[in-house]
């Protein structure tokens, strides 16, 4: 027990300290603005659809029925489910929550409704478990991300923009698919044969995604703790802060692992399922709260807060959920 909680801490540390080490290269001017969108064009467009091609399309995991069908269903399930919850509370009203309008309420419950499935995962998937169950992480976050392009923008901007549907479609949905096929048409050991050069060009690209794109995080969160402190009162803001924490990191990890006790899911999604269980919020809902209309203090306080506490509640989910479905650790 001592020692997958060492694992586990040193895995969501290190996580944790590439991102801090962002934060400081923006700090001292490293990493600039003015390259943000480059350096994030190129690690979504490229670096990141290489990781993908390398741990889904030679991946035994993803032949089975099972972790093809159920591992979307379930991101998109859990991303649902904690939309309905987050809105729930946010509609107990202003006095307990301290969410006074209505755009402070569908942003609280888009912040804390929506788990990071990509940053922060990734690499402890990959640290604590292995390529296939990476890959079925991959497949697991096509139906996270249909589920917060679709009921996620439409609950921050109170409509549903068709539009919407074409942002499903980009590099990383493209690249599992298409892995997806190589993998159930057997292409991948061919091309080990044939263009050996060509896979391993691919696979050092996807190793250099994950370090860079926390890196970027840690450069955003960076320029998120020098913007203006937001508007409301200390009481207000305890309050938000105070649900935040309670619901992403306590109430909705109990209800990720029950998904995964109920459903007929393989070791390898239960796996995903527990790691995304104890996941904060993710950033991109501040992103989202700007450009649909809702109220960016409000996700900056549930992103910001719930960031800091995993610190501390990231091994101990993790803990909690392998040593209830028994899942063994890397190595």
């Amino acid at each position: 027990m001592t020692e997958h909680w060492l694992m586990i801490l040193g895995a969501t540390t290190s996580v944790f300290a590439v991102i801090g080490i962002g934060a400081g290269a923006r700090r001292i001017g490293l990493v600039s603005e003015e390259a943000d969108r480059s350096l994030l064009k190129l690690g979504i467009d490229l670096l990141l659809p290489c990781l993908i091609f390398t741990v889904v399309a030679d991946n035994p995991a993803l032949e089975q029925a099972g972790n093809l069908l159920l591992s979307p269903a379930v991101g998109f399930g859990s991303l649902a489910l904690g939309l309905a919850v987050a809105m729930l509370v946010a509609r107990l009203g202003s006095r307990l929550t301290g969410l006074r309008d209505a755009a402070q309420r569908r942003t609280f419950a888009l912040a804390v409704g929506t788990y990071n499935y990509g940053f922060l995962p990734l690499p402890l998937v990959r640290q604590l478990f292995d390529d296939e169950t990476l890959g079925v992480l991959f497949v697991h976050n096509v139906g996270v991300g249909l589920a917060l392009w679709t009921l996620g923008v439409a609950l921050v901007s109170g409509s549903l923009d068709r539009r919407l549907w074409r942002q499903m479609i980009n590099p990383p949905s493209v690249a599992v698919l298409v892995a997806v096929a190589c993998n159930l048409l057997g292409v991948t050991p061919r091309l080990h044969q044939s263009a050996e050069f060509l896979l391993t060009a691919i696979r050092w690209l996807g190793e250099a995604a994950v370090p860079m794109l926390l890196l970027l995080v840690g450069a955003t969160i960076a320029d998120q703790l020098r913007s203006r402190a937001p508007a409301g009162s200390r009481q207000d803001a305890a309050k938000v802060i105070a649900w935040s924490c309670l619901l992403r990191l306590g109430l909705l990890p109990l209800a990720f692992l029950a998904v995964a006790a109920l459903v007929p899911a393989s070791p390898e999604l239960r796996s995903v399922i527990v790691v995304e269980a104890a996941m904060p919020s993710a950033v991109f809902p501040i992103l989202l709260a700007r450009l649909y209309g809702g109220d960016e203090a409000t996700a900056l306080r549930a992103v910001l807060s719930t960031s800091l506490v995993s610190l501390v509640t990231i091994p101990l989910w993790i803990l909690a959920g392998m040593a209830l479905f028994e899942l063994p650790l890397a190595g």
